[in-house]
């Protein structure tokens, strides 16, 4: 992996982008902003599943009028996860007409394809960085595909066409979301807002375009940068797609802080794409979020299920305790637990993890040898699940007692 992209250091809130910090994890809500406590549930939510920046929708004026009530919400309960405010169309309006929500929020969402039209465009844009600079938040200047400024691109694609050697159609495109972005950068600046204040997206749906734009992005500037694979699709579609595009990337020492943009199902919660994204970041090896469980996938040696189930306890196990960890104790984040199935590999994994256990595979000796940090410390026997998983838990807890400090 390349040493990280030596960007500028942004600040929101409490939280550092940028300049060498960790990369940073965010997501965005789903509630009518305009619902404060159901908004307020959700944010809580996924910062509790991890999520660093938590971005609302600011649409319209009902939405506005709720953010400071958010902020003093979440502040109350004690969550002061910055809030993003994203803005479309009237964003200037909302800003000027709200001036508790314009100080409420930690960071203001741009997109240059949706700030004004023609000739409001540009002073449209001038007021909501004249509203940053007043308030002293940065701003995220975000352009997508799905939404490119038209005129822009209608005149690189006219100078293509009446090129001696065009280029196809699709790197056209992906050069008018990169020349929107950075002239949008650079003409904030003009006005005033220093590049401290600026981080960049230039988010696509497809994998290899959304690559080649911030890798463009990457040596056309030194801002720090959001990666995202926007509308990456439900399920599996849409996990596989993220890490696809956003493993790219870091694996280059690109971006600052991600999103991982999965649809839910219906009536799902919204942190999935907190998980997928804190999962891409821990198996890159780039940051650690939670104690990693290996697990077999099983084979024709395994055809008893026990240790599917306890590969499946001790992840939501895991998962249920460590917000209450997280209050205790520090360093935890590190553990590695290895859950095996038979005796093939199941002595090995064990060995190499912090704490590892063999379960028996089909016709092997019915014991369940346990080791410690490479070491054989017990073996755990019997037909009963439930006490076995019971046992399991109950070494996990010892471990991190003794093991990590207290805070």
């Amino acid at each position: 992996m390349q040493q990280r992209r030596n960007t500028t250091a942004v600040k929101i809130g409490n939280i550092l982008v940028g300049g060498g910090a960790p990369i940073v994890v965010q997501s965005m809500t789903n509630t009518d902003t305009a619902d404060i406590d159901g908004t307020v549930k959700q944010v809580i939510e996924l910062a509790r599943a991890g999520s660093e920046l938590v971005r609302i929708t600011v649409d319209r004026d009902e939405a506005a009028a709720a953010v400071p009530h958010i902020r003093e919400k979440l502040d109350k309960a004690g969550f002061d996860v910055p809030l993003i405010g994203d803005f479309h169309y009237i964003g200037h309006k909302l800003l000027a007409d709200h001036p508790a929500c314009a100080e409420a929020l930690g960071k203001y969402r741009i997109n240059p394809g949706n700030v004004g039209f023609k000739n409001r465009r540009d002073t449209q844009f001038g007021l909501m960085i004249e509203c940053a600079i007043k308030n002293n938040k940065p701003v995220r200047i975000g352009v997508n595909m799905g939404s490119l400024d038209q005129e822009l691109l209608t005149k690189l694609m006219g100078e293509n066409n009446a090129s001696a050697n065009p280029i196809p159609n699709y790197e056209v495109a992906r050069e008018a979301m990169v020349q929107s972005a950075l002239a949008s950068a650079r003409r904030a600046e003009e006005i005033g807002l220093s590049a401290d204040k600026i981080i960049i997206s230039g988010k696509v749906s497809v994998v290899q375009e959304m690559v080649a734009v911030y890798e463009t992005l990457s040596k056309r500037c030194d801002y720090a940068l959001h990666l995202g694979l926007t509308e990456a699709g439900m399920g599996s579609k849409g996990i596989v797609y993220s890490a696809a595009a956003l493993s790219c990337l870091i694996q280059q020492g690109i971006g600052d802080t991600i999103r991982v943009s999965i649809t839910p199902a219906p009536n799902a919660s919204r942190t999935e794409e907190v998980l997928v994204a804190q999962e891409i970041l821990q198996g890159m090896g780039v940051r650690s979020f939670m104690p990693m469980v290996v697990a077999c996938p099983g084979c024709g040696r395994t055809t008893s299920t026990t240790f599917q189930s306890l590969a499946e306890d001790i992840q939501g196990y895991i998962r249920d305790r460590l917000p209450t960890w997280k209050e205790e104790y520090t360093g935890f984040e590190d553990l590695t637990l290895a859950v095996m199935g038979c005796i093939v590999n199941g002595p090995g994994e064990s060995k190499n993890a912090n704490i590892g256990i063999s379960l028996p595979g089909t016709g092997e000796n019915p014991a369940a040898p346990v080791f410690i940090d490479g070491a054989k410390a017990m073996t755990l026997r019997g037909e009963n699940l439930g006490a076995l998983i019971s046992e399991f838990q109950g070494i996990v807890e010892t471990y991190i007692e003794e093991h990590y400090d207290r805070k």
